[in-house]
């Protein structure tokens, strides 16, 4: 099914889809990071998550009963995206049940990383959850770096404060704390974690 792949080619400011976009295609982060947003009633934009190299999207409900792009994924820089159309994608599935038992677990850790953010929205602190998502980001996206770990992706305030459900206003507090406590420092297009430790046990607090 190789033959199948398309590889497309995108840049800051371009859209992959558009929210309410019918959802043709399943894609993969080749290279770069996209960003998934939504549209609020009022016309803002709220940063869903973000997708590194190797991760799979579009492979959610609305693709599987034909409903619409319920976001839009946005590129955060030159990105590669490789892209497999839903019938191609169906037929792979039908012909390889080894491929579609990996599909239903890729299913059930979406599942299982929704729930999770939902318990951790409605039980953690603002803190902890800010501190979860700069390990995870660490964990996913950094680079050694003589004092720390370096993020590679460039996020605003508001990026981070509207993945982990807070008011841009706290983010900015918050961060600014972890940067006395030396958690963290430089500024968000060059955020470099210097205690990963440190942010790992914030983020387990109970």
């Amino acid at each position: 099914m190789l033959q199948e792949l398309t590889e497309a080619h995108y840049g800051k400011g371009d859209f992959i889809f558009r929210e309410g976009d019918p959802t043709e295609y399943f894609h993969i982060v080749k290279t770069g990071t996209v960003k998934c947003v939504k549209s609020t009633p009022e016309g803002k934009e709220c940063t869903l998550k973000m997708l590194m190299p190797g991760d799979l999207f579009c492979c959610d409900a609305a693709a599987f009963d034909g409903a619409s792009h319920p976001g839009s994924a946005q590129p955060m820089g030159d990105v590669s995206i490789l892209r497999m159309s839903k019938k191609a994608y169906f037929e792979m599935l039908r012909q390889s049940p080894d491929a579609a038992l990996e599909v239903i677990k890729f299913l059930g850790n979406r599942l299982n990383e929704a729930q999770e953010k939902t318990k951790d929205l409605a039980l953690d602190r603002a803190d902890q959850r800010l501190a979860s998502l700069l390990v995870d980001l660490a964990i996913r996206n950094g680079v050694k770096d003589p004092n720390g770990i370096r993020l590679t992706i460039r996020l605003t305030r508001q990026d981070m404060a509207n993945m982990v459900g807070i008011t841009t206003e706290t983010a900015i507090r918050i961060m600014g704390r972890f940067k006395r406590d030396k958690l963290v420092s430089g500024t968000a297009n060059r955020l470099l974690i210097c205690d990963l430790p440190g942010l790992k046990a914030l983020a387990s607090v109970s």
